[in-house]
């Protein structure tokens, strides 16, 4: 995907991530493949420490929840049970990173201060297309009281943030997956996806709670050509229960009209990134899928993460002003499922916002292939960090 050396770009052993849980799959997602990425092509000793691991065990079901320290897939993870335990200088990782200010335990903190060399510690932010966020990539902040610094890193979308989280590998097998017809079709077929399924518009289907399921449901039953929405289990499980008619457990299934629903069962990562290159539109939310969704190159639609006051509108359309320029109809169709406008409002509510879009698929795919180029020429987050990191470490050397 992107023309990073496989070797590591940083003369370190090893890293430690902490990652507390907020969203259930978006920050341990994220967490999760930045570690393997660093292990597999940085060789870079990674231990990563999560306060939930049953949310971790939805993603990767190798995790055992009721151990303490395991090794999964070659990273230590370490359950994050609290904020009282005693770490000497030993215990530290000469990169710590602490996943969108997770507020790391303060007795690794006090031995972080008594290592020498004193470690690299890097707050690794959440996504935002807001320029503001250019400003402030790689600022520095002073420890109150003990002698360290710990330095702001930003993904994002230009050349003066950190880029996006992705893998070495992933485009060429993006590749050679959607090349092989055979390949995507009994992938599908073993979520339980039929041929006929298969044969109508394939729609992916992962939102928070609240989004407007029901009424673009109802715009798909009266769409005039089919459609085959998959769901993963637990995902909108009112309004696909209503559809159903039924519980929404894997397997599930109901057609009405020219909508088909299918309740798939919650896949580990690798097989959620083959859904997005499987369907022909991907609803992703939170980050991690919306980063996963924009490598497959597709046309997706983002469900952001709601926050007070609206704000994640202000990011929203920060977004959409650097992807969608011009694309009124993914604009607006992404404005309202998000409820930053009315649905529709004065063209035809979510059947019009849906034929709008339908109509526009060749433009919306066109700049899908294009965003993924651009983004693929910044670099990826993982060896941007790890670049800068060493030059953090070079200075203090």
């Amino acid at each position: 995907m992107v023309s990073s050396p496989v070797s590591s770009p940083v003369q370190s052993s090893s890293l430690a991530i902490f990652c507390k849980v907020v969203d259930n799959y978006g920050d341990i997602g994220i967490c999760w493949r930045l570690s393997r990425q660093l292990q597999r092509e940085h060789a870079v000793d990674v231990t990563l420490w999560v306060d939930n691991l049953e949310s971790f065990r939805r993603i990767c079901p190798a995790v055992a929840i009721d151990t303490g320290i395991q090794v999964v897939e070659g990273i230590t993870v370490r359950h994050w049970r609290g904020q009282d335990d005693v770490f000497a200088p030993a215990d530290v990782a000469d990169i710590v990173i602490e996943f969108f200010a997770c507020d790391i335990p303060p007795g690794y903190i006090d031995a972080m201060a008594r290592c020498e060399p004193r470690p690299v510690w890097l707050n690794l932010e959440g996504l935002t297309a807001e320029e503001w966020v250019e400003g402030c990539h790689t600022l520095p902040s002073m420890h109150p009281r003990l002698p360290l610094t710990k330095h702001f890193f930003f993904p994002g979308f230009t050349s003066k943030t950190g880029g996006l989280l992705g893998e070495a590998a992933l485009d060429e097998q993006r590749r050679q997956f959607q090349s092989d017809p055979a390949a995507v079709s009994d992938f599908l077929a073993g979520l339980g996806v039929t041929a006929a399924d298969m044969a109508a518009t394939t729609v992916s289907l992962f939102c928070y709670p609240g989004a407007p399921v029901a009424g673009l449901f109802d715009a798909w039953q009266a769409s005039k050509s089919p459609v085959t929405c998959l769901v993963p289990e637990g995902v909108a499980p009112e309004a696909v229960r209503d559809f159903l008619c039924a519980s929404p457990a894997p397997g599930a299934v109901n057609t009405r009209g020219a909508l088909t629903v299918r309740v798939l069962p919650f896949v580990a990562q690798p097989d959620y990134d083959k859904l997005l290159w499987a369907c022909d539109v991907n609803f992703v939310r939170g980050e991690d899928s919306f980063v996963r969704a924009q490598w497959a190159g597709k046309p997706f639609v983002w469900h952001i993460y709601p926050q007070d006051e609206n704000l994640h509108h202000v990011k929203l359309r920060a977004f959409l002003q650097r992807y969608a320029a011009g694309i009124d109809s993914l604009v607006q169709f992404s404005l309202a499922w998000n409820r930053a406008v009315e649905a529709g409002a004065g063209q035809g509510g979510w059947s019009g916002l849906w034929q709008a879009l339908e109509a526009d698929m060749p433009r919306i795919e066109q700049r899908a292939a294009e965003w993924r180029s651009e983004m693929a020429a910044l670099g990826d987050l993982a060896h941007n960090m790890l670049n800068f990191a060493r030059s953090l470490r070079s200075a203090t050397q």
